[in-house]
């Protein structure tokens, strides 16, 4: 039974260099294609967040409302070169990693400037 296996795989050999082994442009064209659409649709978005997370980061001050990727919510009470210290409760200041923190929210901020602005 082997036999007829490898007969077949010798005879798709031989089609495969008889048909003039030369390069394909429309399998290049289609290997562009496929990279090309894997950048607009992995690469560019994942840049795009990236630098949005970073600069979420660098406009952080105190007041803030944060959540860090563990969800524990709080308040910044201060803010270092590579930490952040959030206040979670009265008495409870944690220190994050900066890079921890997945959101702040600025809602009061936008609110006083809106109304401020009518």
């Amino acid at each position: 039974m082997m036999w007829l296996f490898t007969q077949a795989w010798a005879q798709d050999a031989a089609a495969a260099g008889s048909s003039g082994g030369g390069c394909d442009y429309s399998s290049i064209g289609l290997l562009a294609l496929i990279v090309g659409v894997f950048y607009l649709l992995v690469i560019r978005p994942q840049t795009k967040a990236r630098k949005e997370h970073e600069q979420l980061l660098a406009t952080m001050k105190k007041g803030d409302d944060v959540v860090s990727e563990g969800g524990i919510c709080g308040v910044v009470h201060e803010v270092r070169e590579s930490e952040v210290v959030v206040q979670v409760s009265e008495r409870t200041r944690i220190r994050f990693k900066k890079e921890s923190i997945q959101a702040v929210d600025r809602s009061d901020e936008d609110e006083a400037s809106s109304k401020g602005g009518k």
